[in-house]
């Protein structure tokens, strides 16, 4: 119905390596009951980052792709015919309010408008769900949160965060990290060696500098990982590049010719 992935407290908490004081806000904004809303380019490490503190938490998570047909009674629940019965079926949202859970809302800005609404009362002092067509307005259990995120370098006129539904969240920036941050990260997660990595992490470094300008977004650090994995596996540096790093970024057969080359350049 949803798209939702639901992690039951996992037993160890998914590898993510801080690149400042997030988990330490995060972690606060729980405790106070605060919602998070993260800020940053797709594949940065935002939803890592969650499915992390979520389990350092202790906390289920349901996490809710959002998209351009994902309304609000996809979040809150619908009657659905079930064995010739007409019953109520929650939404994730709704489960993460009954259960005390974390609610994570991937790329917000890209569902409906009329999500942002449904989640104004939740956002406040008050921590409620009003479901209308069961006529139950739900307390947030213990545990509870709400947590959003986006991707500012998409934002146009039609798809953005009103300032009155921003300003209802902590905001957590996220940014792509630093290379000494990147290099483990990415040995860690692709079996690599640091050594074979590093020209790779150089290379994604000059790409996202192309942001803007040849290209429309900067690689994703996941992008850099499905290269060193199949690297490490034994494919050709270039093929592995050439399917993970350059083709994904772009159609234009003269763009690629000129990233390419920019490979070349870096490997030598």
């Amino acid at each position: 119905m949803d798209g939702s992935q639901t992690l039951k407290g996992a037993a160890q908490a998914p590898f993510y390596l801080p690149q400042g004081d997030e988990c330490a806000v995060f972690r606060a904004a729980y405790d106070n009951r605060l919602p998070v809303l993260l800020k940053g380019p797709t594949g940065c490490g935002k939803t890592r980052f969650v499915a992390h503190m979520a389990a350092e938490l202790g906390r289920p998570l349901y996490t809710v792709a959002c998209h351009d047909d994902l309304s609000a009674a996809d979040l809150i629940g619908r009657y659905l015919l079930k064995g010739g019965e007409t019953v109520w079926v929650d939404g994730p949202l709704t489960r993460a309010v009954r259960e005390g859970a974390i609610c994570y809302l991937d790329e917000v800005v890209e569902a409906r408008k009329d999500v942002t609404v449904v989640l104004h009362p939740l956002t406040d002092d008050r921590r409620i769900l009003p479901i209308d067509r069961t006529s139950e307005e739900l307390e947030a259990a213990p545990g509870f949160m709400l947590v959003a995120s986006y991707n500012p370098g998409y934002q146009n006129i039609l798809k953005t965060l009103k300032p009155s539904t921003r300003q209802r969240f902590v905001s957590l920036e996220f940014t792509f990290p630093r290379p000494e941050h990147e290099i483990p990260v990415v040995a860690r997660e692709s079996g690599l060696a640091e050594d074979r990595v590093k020209p790779l992490v150089r290379l994604a470094g000059k790409l996202r500098a192309m942001k803007g300008q040849d290209l429309e977004e900067g690689i994703s650090t996941r992008l850099v990982i499905y290269a060193a994995t199949l690297i490490a596996q034994g494919m050709p540096v270039e093929r592995a590049i050439l399917a993970t790093m350059i083709e994904p970024l772009t159609d234009d057969d003269d763009t690629k010719r000129g990233l390419l080359d920019l490979v070349q350049a870096v490997f030598g």
